[in-house]
């Protein structure tokens, strides 16, 4: 029975806190039950609970925005295919759909209605990255969806607790590692089960039959704190443009930034078309990435849920590379994707003016695809043969760019802000071994504060025969930009030890002895870098961040190796760099 009196202000906090760490342990329960090394290493998940109308009410704190902002959205479509009075408990649907889920074949997003005396009072959803779904696998030279995997629509995982063997048995008979893929789909209906017997406990504790009070309060007191802190930024329309690889030829990327009295609006007209390969976008992936963008700008002290989702409105033309429409290829929308916060931030900049908002960093991560075995490597046929089968996923980043008043950060996953994967865990599941793994000197892009460096990862196959690279790299022909006088980071390069540059995109074979070098895009730096403290350079140098000849170059600190200054031929040659500016 409904408690007789209403909730408090203060009773509603509690239960705001506390639905937050109920998704947190939603969360925690999937990491830890996961099988691949995206899941249970890296945190590539989400999860997050819905009021019975689909709208997002908490989110848990371990997740990526792609994952979190998209399934905000993709709610809404399982509640279209399975209206709510059709489901039951013990009842799991399922989809990777990328245009109802999170944007590509990998990600499998899995919804569970929670009942409390047969009455439905919510839904949780959990997403997570599978290391594989069949098709050319995850790479960027599919052209259509069809050969990107096996598409799952809309459907139920589950009915009244009984698993669909018969879909399972699909899935098993299209993934090349049935193991990990199966066992991921089992730990994201287990992390559900999770959230929905924590709020039902949660529920008895404070004796309320539904979630309608808490739902509301939650999402309107969101929405106008959003709202409030928009309100304080310049009214008006504000541009940004980003040129970046691409695949078959550079892409731009437009932004027109306008706030208005209901929030933010973004548009992207004038980015360019579809490309012929797997790197664009549905617009699910556009809307998450552009939220989080603004929100880690203008009010990163509000929780992320449908109220202050919905104060930003993002529209891109269908048929650009941001609005890509079914069957195209969408595998590495990431790569495309990841790069819009940058570019909304630089709409911001353009609002807030001179040091208000970071430099240009990596962005999108440098995910390392490595293949095994037979039918992926060129190479002498009886070798591949008896060459180990492998199928290895790790996460690795460039750095970050310089920050108001901090330096950007090393070798870090932003925006995605996934964990990296050790590279012990891969060596120890696949032949492959890791000679180096190192931060990448003079990286990071000079300025006030200097951009965030990146790494350098050096490895081969220990058996001696050819591998494959699926490459999903950009920065490379484009580095981040430095911003109010701040320098560009370094740009990525993709090459083997011997000297031969591979591709940045696209599925290329590794030949047996051959090391792989990846060297990791640095930050752009932010402000001038002649008023960079003296110390704080030699601070680099000593660290290995900086080279000698890079401090006295970009910084106009001379310094040695011990990091000791000479501090009047710094002040000469600081003194002759000004008087030329």
């Amino acid at each position: 029975m409904n408690r007789r009196n209403p909730l408090s202000a203060i009773e509603l906090q509690i239960l705001w806190d506390r639905l937050i760490a109920v998704v947190e342990e939603q969360a925690q329960a999937l990491i830890r039950t996961g099988f691949s090394t995206s899941t249970r290493e890296a945190g590539d998940l989400s999860a997050g609970v819905f009021d019975t109308a689909g709208r997002m009410l908490a989110q848990a704190v371990t997740g990526t925005p792609g994952h979190v902002n998209s399934m905000a959205r993709s709610v809404g479509h399982f509640l279209n295919a399975c209206p709510l009075e059709e489901m039951a408990e013990g009842d799991v649907f399922i989809t990777n759909d990328p245009w109802h889920g999170t944007g590509h074949l990998h990600d499998f997003t899995l919804v569970t209605p929670a009942f409390r005396a047969a009455k439905p009072i919510a839904l949780f959803a959990s997403t997570c990255h599978v290391v594989d779904v069949g098709g050319r696998g995850l790479t960027a030279d599919a052209t259509q969806v069809f050969e990107e995997g096996l598409n799952v629509p809309i459907m139920r995982f589950a009915k009244a607790g009984e698993v669909d063997a018969a879909l399972i048995d699909i899935i098993k008979a299209n993934v090349r590692e049935p193991v990990q893929v199966v066992g991921d789909l089992y730990a994201l209906a287990a992390c559900n089960d999770t959230g929905t017997r924590r709020l039902k406990a949660l529920m008895d504790d404070v004796v309320i039959d539904d979630l309608d009070v808490v739902a509301g309060h939650i999402l309107e007191r969101s929405r106008q704190a959003a709202l409030t802190a928009i309100g304080k930024l310049p009214h008006g329309t504000f541009r940004n443009t980003m040129r970046i690889d691409g695949y078959e030829e550079p892409i731009d990327l437009v932004a027109t930034l306008t706030n208005g009295p209901e929030g933010l609006k973004v548009d992207y007209g004038g980015t360019s078309g579809l490309s012929r390969y797997a790197i664009n976008v549905p617009h699910c992936y556009t809307e998450a990435y552009t939220a989080f963008g603004i929100k880690a700008i203008v009010y990163p002290e509000v929780p992320n849920n449908a109220g202050s989702l919905g104060v930003v409105r993002v529209s891109a033309p269908e048929g650009s590379i941001l609005n890509a429409p079914f069957p195209s290829a969408v595998g590495l929308r990431h790569v495309t994707g990841q790069m819009l916060p940058d570019v909304v931030i630089g709409c911001l900049r353009e609002a807030l003016g001179v040091g208000s908002v970071p430099a240009e960093g990596a962005s999108c991560l440098w995910i390392l695809m490595l293949l095994g075995g037979h039918g992926f490597a060129h190479g002498d046929a009886e070798t591949l043969a008896n060459a180990t089968p492998f199928n290895v996923l790790g996460f690795h980043a460039g750095g970050t760019g310089g920050r108001p008043g901090k330096d950007g950060l090393s070798a870090t996953a932003f925006p995605s802000g996934v964990r990296n994967v050790p590279v012990e865990i891969n060596e120890a599941i696949s032949p492959l071994i890791v000679w180096r793994k190192e931060y990448r000197p003079d990286s990071g892009g000079a300025g006030t504060f200097r951009g965030g460096t990146g790494q350098v990862m050096e490895l081969s196959n220990l058996e001696e025969a050819p591998f494959a690279l699926s490459a999903c790299f950009d920065r490379i022909d484009h580095p981040p930009r430095g911003r109010d006088g701040g320098m560009a980071g370094a740009a990525g390069a993709v090459r083997l030890a011997g000297g031969e540059t591979l591709n940045g995109k696209g599925l290329q074979t590794i030949p047996a002895s051959a090391r792989l070098v990846l060297e990791m895009p640095g930050g752009g730096g932010l402000g001038d870098p002649l008023l960079r403290p003296a110390d704080a350079v030699a601070g680099d140098v000593r660290a290995g961040l900086v080279s000698v000849g890079a401090a006295s170059r970009a910084y106009g600190v001379v310094v040695d190796t011990a990091g000791r200054i000479d501090s009047s031929a710094t002040d000469h040659l600081r003194g002759q760099r000004a008087a030329v500016v």
